[in-house]
């Protein structure tokens, strides 16, 4: 059993990588109605949060039906961060996590997210700080290392767990590749049989299928596996690979009555939480991957991200459903 201080997630849990404008309310409904064991909301800024910010305290919101759920917050500074981590606990999640992994230039340039990476001794004195400010286990999600000569993980995760951390997860890149290559398992690895490490380390990166999984899984010897942009319109892909690693068998594609089921609850989710302009606007990213792979579809994607009225959305996801209703998504 894998856990994360008192937190039992399961032999080898799933869990929703926190992203940017995807991982919301709504979308978090979904994957857990799917098959993750953990997930975190989108990052929060620290200077955001201190300030009030109205779009950083909207991702404070948690939901029962999402535990165990963990509030990822970002920020350059440790006065701020640690006000920060304060703030989001009062949110009432299970975990609070640290992002030192963002490699967008709006952040890590400004020394948040995988910016920390070029200062390791500042990394963990922040984290130091914030788990001595939280009741709440703390976790953090970071990389490799700032880039190919500064690739330090095993070290930093040694000394991140020594000032307190209850896990790790590790995206097997640099910020230098941001999400170009393929991701390094290898160090990965490395950190995960570090004899002195005794927590969970979760594997991160090009985890899109059952099969890479339980090779992964078994290469790598990780505690579980972090799934980010292959849940994307998928959220279906947490039970494909618990049914995958249970039995060897691949689980039957949702078919279209099931597809737009996960769109629609997506959508509807989408307009409660948001309210009906940035709800239909910001669910427009998802709809090419919940129907993927349908031919002579790109009539109805262009009216899917264009329509700007919920019931002629949702007259359309019908239409959707009854055209297609005998597409063979197995193929």
């Amino acid at each position: 059993m894998v856990k994360i201080a008192d937190i039992e997630l399961g032999e080898f849990p799933l869990l929703l990588a926190p992203m940017e404008d995807v991982s919301d309310p709504p979308f978090r409904a979904v994957c857990k109605k799917y098959g993750a064991d953990l997930m975190y909301t989108e990052f929060i800024s620290s200077e955001g949060l201190i300030r009030d910010a109205a779009k950083s305290t909207m991702k404070l919101d948690i939901f029962e039906y999402e535990r165990p759920v963990g509030i990822q917050i970002f920020g350059a500074d440790i006065g701020p961060m640690r006000e920060a981590a304060a703030i989001a606990e009062q949110a009432g999640p299970d975990i609070i996590d640290i992002n030192y992994g963002c490699p967008v230039k709006q952040v890590a340039l400004k020394g948040a997210g995988a910016g920390i990476l070029q200062n390791i001794p500042k990394m963990v004195e922040m984290t130091k700080e914030i788990v001595n400010t939280c009741s709440l286990p703390v976790t953090v999600k970071t990389r490799l290392g700032w880039d190919d000569g500064s690739r330090h993980i095993v070290e930093v995760a040694e000394r991140l767990q020594d000032v307190g951390i209850a896990a790790i997860s590790i995206h097997g890149r640099t910020r230098a590749q941001m999400y170009k290559g393929d991701a390094d398992w290898s160090l990965i690895a490395a950190v995960k049989n570090n004899p002195r490490m005794n927590i969970p380390v979760f594997g991160n990166g090009d985890i899109d299928t059952p099969e890479k999984t339980v090779e992964y899984r078994e290469r790598f010897g990780v505690d579980g596996i972090m799934i980010g942009r292959a849940s994307i319109g998928s959220p279906w892909i947490f039970n494909e690979i618990k049914h995958f690693m249970a039995s060897g068998e691949h689980l039957a594609p949702p078919n279209m009555k099931e597809r737009i089921a996960a769109a629609s609850m997506h959508f509807e989710g989408s307009l409660t939480w948001k309210g009906d302009r940035l709800g239909i606007v910001e669910m427009r990213r998802h709809y090419a991957n919940y129907f993927k792979g349908i031919p002579d579809f790109k009539k109805h994607r262009l009216d899917l991200v264009t329509f700007d009225n919920v019931e002629d959305i949702r007259a359309k996801l019908l239409l959707i459903a009854d055209l297609f209703k005998d597409h063979d998504f197995s193929r």
